[in-house]
């Protein structure tokens, strides 16, 4: 019998080698991770380890130095020619992150749009979504957020955990392969941070594929599959959260998570 070898699937998103520099000063060094369909991923360290910048590489928001950012096994802002890498224009960029749905810390709603205009914007006008359809999706994803009734609202009569929410149901409505939260309850008063998280966490249970900066240790404790601890613009450890956050390799970690434990 001739026994066939079965490719292993590709990680949803792949990293390699990547660096990123601002005015000569390194914040992203060859940092290289694969994160599987299905894995929630948070990434913890200290302010200016690179985090953020890491997130806006990885969907293409900022251009990078060196490497590579691939998702499904498309590469992700450039294009191979030859021997190097191209920046691909904008608009093709764009195309890409129709893959990416993007959680910021500070919501970036637009103040003159109602919550279901939010969610349904990116899905008409760049997407082609018919309007009706995606009002359709907005209702279910307003339902899944838990602000059913705030269809019609304006941020500005919405908490700061509302926002977030609709924030993440906007997300949501391109119907990404992968979803990133850059800190998504930094901006909150700590009394609005548990609805956002357990929004975050019920996408955990339904099997979606993401990736998280967080500052939530119990957060990043409880839900994650897999704990990043990121310094200097290195990615020191990586792990089960039972590994990573009570019995860390090294040093830095300890001393960052003794903070925090």
């Amino acid at each position: 019998m001739i026994m066939t070898a079965i490719a292993a699937p590709l990680p949803a998103i792949e990293i390699r080698e990547l660096s990123k520099s601002y005015h000569g000063k390194s914040v992203l060094k060859d940092i290289n991770l694969d994160i599987v369909d299905r894995e929630v991923v948070s990434i913890i360290g200290p302010s200016g380890s690179g985090k953020s910048t890491l997130l806006r590489c990885l969907n293409g928001l900022e251009p990078i130095d060196r490497g590579a950012v691939r998702i499904h096994g498309e590469l992700i802002g450039y294009r191979a020619a030859e021997d190097h890498l191209v920046r691909m224009r904008e608009r093709q960029i764009c195309r890409q992150r129709a893959k990416v749905g993007m959680v910021f810390q500070h919501f970036n709603l637009y103040p003159h749009l109602t919550a279901m205009e939010n969610i349904t914007l990116a899905a008409t006008v760049i997407h082609g979504v018919p309007r009706q359809q995606a009002r359709e999706r907005g209702k279910a994803l307003l339902a899944e957020v838990g602000l059913s009734d705030k269809a019609e609202s304006y941020p500005a009569t919405l908490s700061g955990g509302q926002q977030q929410r609709v924030a993440i149901a906007r997300a949501l409505a391109i119907e990404p392969e992968v979803l990133f939260f850059d800190e998504p309850t930094s901006a909150l008063d700590p009394e609005l941070v548990g609805e956002v998280l357990d929004v975050i966490q019920r996408l955990a249970r339904l099997g979606r594929t993401m990736v998280v900066v967080t500052h939530e240790m119990s957060f990043a404790r409880d839900v994650s599959s897999r704990v990043v601890f990121m310094d200097g613009g290195s990615v020191v450890e990586s792990g089960p959260p039972d590994v990573v956050m009570v019995t860390p390799e090294h040093e830095r970690t300890k001393r960052f998570l003794s903070r925090w434990l």
